[in-house]
């Protein structure tokens, strides 16, 4: 009876822990996710940037 006691106190704590690493994981992911979309945003900024400047750089040419 006691090792099966043990056993469960065994599980409960390792449940306890897979719990813990879950929702650590969980928001790890969120910030991952909203770190992400600013870097797209970023990139789109950037991007629209870059175009902007080339075509001013080809009208300058053309001139």
């Amino acid at each position: 009876m006691n090792k099966l006691e043990q056993q469960v106190n065994t599980l409960l704590e390792l449940c306890k822990r897979l719990s813990k690493e879950n929702n650590d994981l969980r928001a790890q992911i969120n910030h991952l996710n909203h770190e992400r979309a600013a870097l797209v945003e970023q990139k789109a900024t950037v991007r629209t940037q870059v175009e902007s400047m080339i075509t001013r750089l080809r009208s300058m040419e053309n001139v």
